[in-house]
């Protein structure tokens, strides 16, 4: 295996482990820290994860706190939960947010697969984009001398290949997140 293609490797298994990151903020009954864990806040002419900006805690099974430590900063995380695809409406006390979590019923269980599917395509987007490099790579190579047509097409082969491999475990991966979520 070529460098390059253990690079492609090493960055395709980062698309699907922050896949996983993002299916494990997707919580089916309980509530959970890691719910909120793609969420992402304006802050300081940023674009910040919210666990820099406040501790979020599930002191009850339905229920989630989110504490902001910074008071100028309580409407952008209010603002940015409410606009998140979870379906979360945060009540604010301070600079305290209560979150109570929706009782899953059918609608909400088929809302979050949806929400699972788009995380999944943008997990296939990402590795299509490492696919994409793989191959200019190749043909950079190909065009300075560096590699023959053979080796081009070999390469080109084993990315594809590569490539097929990673999709196919993001399809596994939504399969199971989406038969999790289903379960009553």
């Amino acid at each position: 295996m070529s460098a390059n293609m253990k690079d492609l490797k090493r960055r395709m298994e980062g698309a699907l482990e922050n896949l996983a990151v993002e299916f494990q903020g997707l919580r089916t009954g309980r509530a959970s820290t890691d719910l909120l864990t793609p969420i992402h806040v304006d802050a300081y002419g940023a674009s910040m994860p919210l666990n820099q900006v406040a501790s979020i805690a599930a002191p009850e099974p339905r229920m989630l706190s989110v504490t902001v430590w910074d008071n100028s900063m309580v409407k952008a995380v209010e603002k940015a939960i409410r606009e998140s695809d979870l379906g979360l409406n945060p009540m604010t006390e301070g600079n305290v947010m209560r979150i109570p979590l929706p009782e899953l019923n059918e609608e909400r269980r088929t809302e979050l697969t949806r929400v699972a599917g788009k995380y999944a395509e943008q997990a296939r987007i990402a590795i299509r984009n490492i696919r994409r490099d793989g191959m200019d790579t190749l043909k950079r190579q190909e065009k300075d001398g560096e590699i023959g047509q053979d080796e081009l097409h070999r390469g080109q082969d084993d990315i594809q290949k590569l490539t097929d491999e990673y999709v196919a475990k993001v399809d596994t991966s939504l399969a199971d997140k989406e038969k999790d979520i289903m379960q009553v």
